[in-house]
């Protein structure tokens, strides 16, 4: 899908739910893509058990990633042995013995019989790349939107039978990316002071191949509630009038 077609699929986003920040694309992929650059912040002291990256958590990303567009790999990511995980760059195994994973577990927030049916990407890939979708030259693997309560009503309409997860925010990635479903999260606590999001927002993955499908759908839907909106106001002006 050419840029042009990111592009106005991105505005329709924006203009048919009112985002207050724009749509991102999400491309896992094998090589770095063409003309991007890595994202370069330095990473802090390691924990005791090695575990740094150059963000506090994957989900930072989201927010670094409304500008411009960069690359990441492993290392990048590797705060968050939870993210890590649900982005394919570490085995379960792998990330038990962390010590972010043991302070979770510890503090009742995740026992560990949830960790193996937490949704995941199924392959490791040297790189993801985040970037606003408007920008996008290849059709990403997920768009992933910040939405607010009427905005995810919106979307739970276009969808019927939307999933609506929880924690860890992060793993609707691997559902849109996976099992192509649209996916709205609640959040998670650890996420949402990583990234320092408002308690009035939730996000939103949808996959990629599906995106013009799923515009379609939502402007569609938005034309709808804009009729219901419509009758609603018109028949409480009897009320108004008592």
């Amino acid at each position: 899908m050419p840029q042009d077609e990111h592009r106005k699929l991105s505005e329709d986003l924006v203009k048919s739910l009112g985002l207050q920040h724009p749509p991102l694309a999400i491309h896992f992929t094998d090589e770095a893509l063409p003309g991007v650059e890595p994202f370069a912040d330095e990473m802090p002291d390691p924990t005791d058990d090695g575990r740094t990256g150059r963000v506090p958590a994957g989900c930072v990303f989201w927010m670094k990633a409304e500008g411009r567009t960069f690359s990441t790999v492993a290392e990048d990511h590797a705060n968050c042995s939870v993210g890590s995980v649900t982005h394919g760059f570490k085995t379960l195994e792998e990330a038990a013995g962390k010590s972010d994973v043991g302070a979770l577990v510890g503090a009742g927030w995740v026992a560990p019989e949830m960790f193996p049916g937490i949704p995941v990407v199924q392959e490791r890939y040297p790189y993801v790349s985040y970037g606003p979708l408007q920008d996008a030259e290849a059709t990403p693997d997920v768009v992933f939107l910040r939405v607010n309560a009427k905005q995810a009503m919106t979307i739970s309409d276009a969808f019927p039978g939307l999933r609506f997860e929880g924690k860890p925010q992060c793993h609707i990635i691997a559902i849109a990316k996976e099992q192509q479903e649209v996916a709205i999260s609640v959040g998670c606590m650890l996420s949402r002071v990583r990234t320092g999001m408002p308690n009035t927002e939730m996000t939103c993955a949808i996959p990629g191949a599906k995106l013009a499908d799923a515009v379609q759908q939502i402007k569609t839907t938005t034309v709808i509630d804009a009729t219901v909106a419509n009758y609603a106001s018109e028949d409480s002006r009897r009320f108004e009038q008592r």
